[in-house]
């Protein structure tokens, strides 16, 4: 579960760590009341689920009420990578020398989690880890003890953090791991942590994910799901109705399929054969008409998808069951929106193949031909679509 900003900021200033004066707004009075309350220059902030909300508009600082109806008008209500803005948050502006960054995640090559410093803050840390993986110090927690004292202070100096400094942004980060451990975190970072002229340290962003299947252990984190329930992806929120596994990603080929590590092996295959995924979507076990159909559905609903390849494996589903399923979900639609093709293997896979409507589908034998059939699907599409932008 992914926790919003002004959420996590809550967890976090509970916890002890300094966070700017901030007040959540439904709507532009409501934000332009809350900067005249805090003062100015405040940042109007989305709250969505997203990441780069500053480059796609869904940051802006306002230096009097005029800005601050302006940017609060202009960001709620937009769209900001398919998610619409129904939430702003208005913080106190932080008058900052110097911008760090700090997280805790696992690391699953060592086995272990890893606590991480880099005085590379406000900008996108994954980028930093490409370009410049030395800019991120580093220390690897044994979780039967904690992160020890000496480990933050190390990473903070590792990473270069001035010496005025380095004790206070190592006690964030002991912070921050605790919050991380005593949630069941996934991920935990503050992106910038800012540094002020007087040498304080304060909080500007705030980002807590937490397992989901340990959630019964913490009903404060519970309530937080609930109130952000507006923020939801319409499809996430679709496959929650469904019962899906759905992760939403930026690519145009649709994958859908009857098994985590059977989507996952469709991603990478659609990778390989150069193109790029739309999301991660594993109906589970058994594939009957209707949750077919509610798979369709979800895939057809994301306006990126310009072709969709279903990857089955009948065991106890068996195949044939699988094709019928296929069948009947494509015969309700008026029209196919966008191309499917399907690979059946497992449990009479054969007879399945044999059933399936090619007039709806594209059939292919093996998974490998199927992705690339998908995959040009997709760039045929992308192409049509280029053309008609020419055109116009």
């Amino acid at each position: 579960m992914k926790l919003h900003e002004y959420q996590a900021k809550e967890v976090f200033a509970e916890a002890g760590i300094p966070v700017p004066e901030s007040q959540l707004a439904a709507d532009v009075d409501e934000a332009v009341a809350a900067a005249e309350g805090i003062g100015y220059p405040v940042a109007i902030k989305a709250q969505v689920h997203v990441g780069g909300r500053g480059k796609a508009g869904g940051i802006k600082i306002a230096t009097d009420a005029d800005e601050a109806r302006q940017y609060a008008d202009e960001i709620l209500g937009m769209d900001l990578k398919g998610i619409r803005v129904d939430r702003v948050l208005v913080e106190a502006g932080v008058d900052f020398e110097n911008e760090l960054y700090v997280g805790v995640t696992m690391d699953r090559g060592a086995g272990r989690p890893v606590a991480m410093v880099s005085e590379q803050g406000g900008v996108n840390i994954e980028e930093v880890a490409a370009e410049d993986p030395d800019a991120i110090a580093r220390e690897h927690v044994d979780p039967a003890f904690g992160l020890h004292p000496y480990q933050a202070r190390k990473a903070a100096f590792d990473a270069g953090v001035p010496r005025e400094v380095a004790t206070d942004v190592a006690s964030v980060l002991t912070t921050l791991y605790r919050i991380w451990d005593d949630t069941d975190g996934a991920d935990a970072e503050i992106n910038p942590l800012m540094v002020t002229a007087d040498d304080e340290v304060i909080a500007a962003d705030a980002v807590l994910n937490v397992d989901d299947d340990a959630l019964f252990r913490h009903p404060d984190l519970q309530a937080y799901e609930e109130e952000g329930d507006f923020a939801e992806d319409d499809l996430e929120r679709k496959a929650d109705e469904y019962g899906f596994d759905y992760v939403r990603l930026e690519g145009n080929v649709g994958i859908i399929g009857n098994g985590a590590g059977l989507v996952m092996t469709t991603l990478d295959l659609v990778d390989y054969f150069g193109g790029a995924p739309a999301n991660f979507l594993d109906i589970g076990g058994g594939a009957k008409a209707e949750r077919v159909t509610n798979a369709l559905d979800m895939v057809f609903s994301d306006d990126n998808v310009d072709a969709v390849v279903f990857n089955i494996f009948g065991g106890i589903t068996r195949g044939d069951e699988v094709a019928r399923g296929i069948n009947e979900a494509l015969e309700a639609f008026d029209e196919i929106p966008k191309p499917v093709v399907v690979r059946l293997a497992g449990t009479n896979a054969a007879e399945g193949m044999e059933i399936l409507n090619t007039d709806l589908v594209t059939v292919e034998g093996t998974l490998e031909a199927a992705v690339q059939r998908a995959v040009e699907y997709a760039g045929e599409a992308d192409g049509a679509a280029e053309g008609e932008e020419v055109d116009a």
